[in-house]
């Protein structure tokens, strides 16, 4: 597979990243600039606190979010984000609330999405990329 020069990751593939997948990781070493959407960053926080061991997830959780370049929230984003639910909505093809945030992220900046999540497939204009 050849991979991109920049990916966003959707949060079960950092999950992968975190629990030592050595495939995904081996794959993602290609990639030369790593993003997050924050809303990414935000499942990963709240797992790591409603984790068994939640200091040390969250002081993993936040050394791998600081290793990437994260992809934040602006009026351009709720912009696509309004128009991606719509389409959705309209479709009768609805998916969850913050992945439509994390379409609308990687949309914006133009960047592909990394995810094992079929349902990124409905939103146009998203570039999916399945590891």
């Amino acid at each position: 597979m050849v991979m991109k020069e920049q990916l966003a990751l959707d949060t079960n593939i950092a999950i992968d990243v975190l629990n030592g997948n050595k495939h995904i990781i081996q794959l993602l070493e290609e990639v030369s600039t790593l993003f997050l959407p924050v809303t990414v960053c935000g499942e990963l926080l709240f797992g790591a606190k409603n984790s068994g061991r939640p200091v040390d997830n969250e002081k993993l959780f936040r050394q791998f979010i600081s290793a990437c370049e994260l992809l934040p929230n602006d009026l351009a984003i709720a912009e696509t984000y309004a128009e991606i639910r719509k389409k959705l909505k309209d479709t009768g093809r609805p998916i969850p609330e913050n992945d439509i945030w994390i379409a609308a992220s990687c949309i914006a900046h133009g960047i592909p999405l990394a995810s094992r999540d079929q349902h990124f497939k409905e939103v146009e204009g998203l570039e999916l990329v399945t590891l």
